[in-house]
């Protein structure tokens, strides 16, 4: 009992002489897939190297520079999407990395980072650790209000695909400014090896309002369930229609046939029939499938080598796709930075290391260099 007593007693002493030493933002517990542990969030404790400072091709216009308030408006910008917590945080800062390392006009692109409401005071650490990674980088830091979607999501296999924030990607259409017309969606585990400017050039035919590589092979029916399958009122969303899967971790958004379509309300309403009927299973993908299940505009594959984390299940290895590569997606359980920390790193994992600028707690009075990729 004198020893329990004891280590419960060095355990807090050392842990506030750290947080003396190293003033953090908070502690708070979070859910993990193996229950509850409290987490220093420290935004002063994590730290990240910067990046090499990437500049224009010729060939690149030039983006108006004058109108400060109005910046995030001009017509030659590429807008990208990208969630930022604490959790996730590394693998946004090496997704930014890879876009801004291979594309032909860094400075042209215009980052938008979707962050919780959970936390208020981490918008600021958020700006202030992209912008000293990044200190040329075009963004804004937009607060998505978790209460929006609180009462909507349903549980499902996996606890992390629960997080409020998985759904922020419904609202881009009303979170980012009205004069923008087009975003490319990317979730925080993906690292890109071509230039995004490929991307943001597919033509979205017709009046789809989204562009996506789609998966005809995979087996659609399973996302749903029988209480789906059986209802005609529900399966008839497909009806005339060939749907195929598509994963929602990249995505090229028309946003103004979003705003027209209202596509946020429909997405909404789908939420609102499974939490009384439960007919689907898994997370955020599926409203997405209803809402345009049939009618995305189809991407080359290239552009999504998607489910290197392995199942949302077991933290499982995976190796890339044939064919070219033009962004590696780690969706799924396990995540490349987890892995490689703990030293059990998949193979596919040392393609993400490259991008990685996360400066561990050890060395952060220790210079680093900056590891170069063959891509």
């Amino acid at each position: 009992m004198f020893l329990s007593g004891l280590a419960t007693f060095v355990f807090v002493s050392v842990l506030s002489a750290c947080l003396l030493l190293f003033p953090a933002s908070g502690i708070r517990s979070f859910a993990t897939e193996n229950g509850y542990q409290t987490e220093v969030e420290v935004g002063s404790f994590v730290k990240f190297r910067e990046a090499p400072e990437y500049r224009n091709q010729q060939k690149c216009t030039l983006v108006d520079t004058s109108n400060v308030p109005m910046a995030s408006c001009d017509p030659s910008l590429v807008h990208i999407a990208v969630t930022i917590d604490w959790h996730y945080l590394r693998g946004s800062i090496a997704a930014v990395h890879s876009v801004v390392k291979h594309t032909s006009c860094p400075q042209n692109l215009f980052f938008h980072f979707i962050a919780s409401d959970a936390r208020l005071e981490s918008r600021d650490e958020f700006e202030r650790i992209v912008h000293t990674s990044f200190p040329s980088l075009r963004f804004k830091v937009h607060v998505f209000e978790q209460s929006l979607v609180g009462n909507l999501i349903s549980p499902s296999i996996r606890q992390a695909l629960d997080d409020p924030l998985n759904y922020a990607r419904s609202y881009l259409a009303d979170l980012l400014d009205p004069c923008i017309e087009r975003v490319i969606y990317l979730d925080s585990d993906v690292i890109v090896v071509d230039d995004v400017q490929e991307l943001w050039k597919v033509s979205l035919t017709a009046s789809r309002v989204i562009g996506a590589p789609e998966y005809c092979h995979a087996n659609f029916t399973r996302y749903f369930s029988y209480e789906f399958w059986s209802s005609a009122e529900f399966s008839a969303v497909f009806q005339g229609k060939r749907p195929c899967y598509f994963n929602t971790g990249v995505m090229v958004m028309d946003l103004v046939r979003w705003r027209e379509g209202d596509y946020t309300r429909k997405i909404e309403k789908w939420m609102e029939i499974q939490k009384e009927r439960r007919i689907y299973k898994l997370g955020s993908l599926p409203p997405f499938l209803l809402a345009f299940g049939g009618d995305v505009e189809a991407i080359e594959h290239r552009w999504n080598q998607h489910g290197l984390g392995g199942d949302n299940v077991r933290n499982s290895c995976r190796t890339l796709h044939p064919g070219p590569v033009s962004l590696l997606h780690w969706s799924g359980k396990g995540k490349p930075w987890t892995r490689l920390d703990a030293k059990k790193p998949c193979s596919v994992d040392f393609l993400w290391a490259p991008y990685d600028l996360y400066i561990p707690p050890h060395h952060h009075r220790i210079a680093t260099g900056i590891i170069h990729s063959s891509f």
